[in-house]
């Protein structure tokens, strides 16, 4: 950054040095500290290519050293955006597979959250996690039939214990969607030969955002998991991370859905088996 102009009224009573004079002697100093910069710039890339010649190392690394640098991880205080999530389905034979939607965007601002996942126009579901009440509000839609239910902290507690995990930690990283994610292997402890890979992010300045799930132990932003909802399970991985406002009505229940209980919500669901 260049420093600032400054104005000033130089009064010297021999010479009579007027004000346009000093501004002219300004304009001057600022063109000449670009110039040097600019010097500077050309003598380091100098320095850099003599460098490789004399080192013997091919030009092309000088590329591939670029392309290195562009990719670098991203690491920002984002807390208000969304991501992309490819989503597969684990057991493509449960009753509820055809149901699986392809897709998950993940909303997020402050200490809430939104999930949002469809299937063809037919199926809609939202999650809306709220940290601050300790909720988690799923909506259901079904062509013209609009549900929704409100899990509090016990109810969900208990539904992450029927998925208990057992995390063991490794030395390993990978690069998704720009970011550096920290690699970790699950196991169920339910079924300790059932592992699989879990990769997560610290980079994104997110509140809990596992509070309401098995993986409330890893305080960053999960990237590539599986998570289980009435009984199918589904694995998800991020492909894409966008900086962008979301509206505070994203995170609200909307009026014309109709509200039940966790138990009927289940029954709702067991129509579709």
């Amino acid at each position: 950054m260049f420093p600032a102009r400054h104005k000033q009224v130089l009064v010297h009573r021999q010479s009579g040095t007027n004000f346009a004079e000093a501004e002219c002697l300004t304009n001057k100093c600022c063109v000449t500290f670009i110039f040097l910069i600019e010097i500077l710039i050309v003598i380091c890339i100098y320095l850099v290519v003599r460098f490789i010649r004399i080192s013997n190392i091919p030009v092309t690394f000088l590329a591939v050293f670029l392309l290195l640098c562009s990719c670098a991880e991203k690491s920002d205080s984002l807390s208000e955006g969304s991501i992309e999530y490819c989503t597969e389905v684990v057991d493509a034979a449960h009753p509820l597979a055809d149901l699986a939607p392809s897709s998950m965007t993940l909303k997020f601002k402050g200490d809430k959250y939104v999930a949002e996942m469809s299937t063809m126009g037919f199926f809609s579901t939202h999650f809306i996690l709220d940290i601050k009440k300790k909720t988690l509000t799923q909506l259901v839609k079904v062509l013209d039939v609009k549900n929704a239910c409100i899990d509090d902290e016990n109810a969900l507690k208990a539904e992450s214990d029927t998925y208990k995990l057992k995390f063991t930690e490794t030395n390993e990283t990978k690069m998704i969607a720009g970011y550096k994610c920290k690699k970790l292997v699950a196991e169920k402890l339910d079924d300790p030969t059932d592992k699989f890979i879990v990769y997560y992010t610290e980079a994104l300045n997110v509140q809990s955002p596992n509070f309401s799930n098995p993986y409330s132990a890893i305080k960053g932003m999960l990237m590539e998991y599986r998570l289980k909802k009435f009984g199918l399970e589904m694995s998800f991985k991020a492909k894409a991370v966008h900086h962008e406002k979301v509206p505070d009505s994203e995170f609200e229940l909307p009026s014309n859905f109709k509200l039940m209980s966790r138990k009927e919500m289940d029954d709702f669901f067991k129509t579709f088996e």
